[in-house]
């Protein structure tokens, strides 16, 4: 029998990796526009950082990680996210002690168990950033920016861009207490889950996806009118300045997102296209994350794109053809002496960055070109024992089907005559 990938972990092949590609490239050149450096965390963490960041009352912590003791007796985890990753790096390396304010952007496969539906796998993959080190909101506007910067240059321009604010250790209290006692009040309605979290972490109904919760959700009371006036001052400058950015966008009071760390702004890039899975990408502030995991009390703020979902959006608005990769030359050579001097061919055309692929399996000539137009070649190198005798090999042009007989010596000029 054989053996098959796991169940919600794909395989990704041509062509869509070409998509794949295409996304992770635009990423690192936009992001380092804006000062953002690339970082590699590990896969494997120990729990505990997640139980800690994350919180245990989440549905991730509760439910969706895969973690396990290891030969030692250390309880490890597959990440399900990449911020607490890049803090705890952040901290164990020392970042902070030259200078705290750092940017950094991670891509990379994440991890939760849960069923598989579509766009959310038991593997996914992100592209998310963080900066550290600015408290300033107008860094809250600038991030929220560049992500639709990031979405718009990708061709998806049709993104809701939503926004509120959790309020501080300060103000939210005295809301988590109205929260509460109106979550009591309508206990019989609330969902097994968020009837147990109301005990440790009532604003995780606030989250829920579940219908009765959501529509009770609707009536709820809001934070915005609990807010300090820092964190108000905080929430309108952020508005003002993506305004002056020039983002769209609308406030929702009930985003609170799925992770205990964030506090103050707190935004999601939505679709309709997509189904219940609408978020495509979300953030938040976390300014007390770094000093929860050990560090110094330094700001946090950072964003996560689901790539999953972003590949699907891509491919169903048609906005980027998958392309099959296609080699600019294929090479057709006939008797051991023939492939040799075909190899001196294609290597000086990769010298010059021409992708050249040389049939090695002594097919007929005929089904030989039969694949070089299967693979969409627009180049064709063909050499025989009479070329071999000759000194030359014949150049086709598989557009126009016009063929030239081409002296070795002037194989150096061969790549100038295939650019033009």
């Amino acid at each position: 029998m054989a053996i098959k990938a796991l169940r919600g972990m794909n395989d990704i092949f041509s062509p869509e990796i070409h998509v794949w590609q295409l996304v992770e490239d635009h990423a690192r050149k936009l992001f380092a526009l804006y000062g953002y450096e690339e970082v590699r965390t590990p896969v494997l963490e120990e729990l505990n950082l997640f139980v800690r960041s994350i919180g245990e009352t989440t549905s991730i912590v509760e439910k969706e990680m895969y973690s396990f003791v290891d030969r030692k007796g250390k309880a490890l985890a597959l990440r399900p996210e990449g911020t607490a990753s890049i803090v705890r790096a952040y901290i164990q390396n020392e970042r902070a002690q030259s200078d705290p304010v750092a940017r950094y952007y991670n891509i990379g496969p994440m991890y939760r168990y849960e069923r598989p539906q579509q766009g959310r796998y038991r593997q996914f993959h992100q592209i998310g950033a963080e900066v550290f080190g600015i408290a300033n909101p107008r860094i809250d506007a600038e991030m929220i920016h560049m992500v639709d910067q990031f979405f718009q240059g990708l061709g998806i321009d049709d993104l809701e861009i939503e926004l509120n604010s959790l309020g501080c250790p300060i103000c939210r209290p005295g809301f988590t207490k109205k929260f509460s006692e109106y979550l009591d009040s309508h206990q019989s309605s609330l969902c097994e889950d968020c009837h147990r979290r109301t005990q440790k972490n009532p604003l995780r109904a606030l989250d829920c996806k579940q219908e009765t919760c959501m529509t009770l959700m609707k009536e709820a009371p809001s934070i915005q009118d609990d807010l300090c006036d820092e964190c108000e001052g905080h929430f309108d400058t952020v508005l003002t300045h993506l305004g002056h950015l020039g983002s769209s966008f609308s406030v929702n009071h009930k985003i609170v997102r799925g992770l205990d760390y964030y506090l103050r702004t707190t935004f999601e890039f939505t679709t309709s296209q997509l189904g219940t899975q609408n978020a495509v990408a979300g953030g938040g502030r976390y300014d007390g994350l770094v000093r929860l995991l050990g560090g110094p009390n330094v700001p946090g703020i950072g964003f996560a794109v689901g790539m999953e979902r972003l590949i699907e959006l891509i491919l169903l608005k048609q906005k980027i053809t998958p392309s099959v990769l296609a080699p600019t030359v294929y090479g057709i050579a006939m008797g051991d002496a023939a492939h040799e001097l075909m190899i001196q061919v294609a290597q000086s055309l990769r010298r010059s960055h021409i992708f050249v692929e040389i049939d090695y399996e002594g097919q007929s000539l005929k089904a030989m070109m039969r694949r070089a137009d299967r693979r969409q070649t627009p180049w064709v190198v063909i050499m025989g024992d009479e070329e071999v005798n000759k000194g030359i090999f014949i150049l086709r042009n598989m557009g126009t089907k016009e063929q030239k007989e081409i002296p070795m010596g002037e194989v150096q000029q061969l790549p100038q005559r295939i650019k033009t």
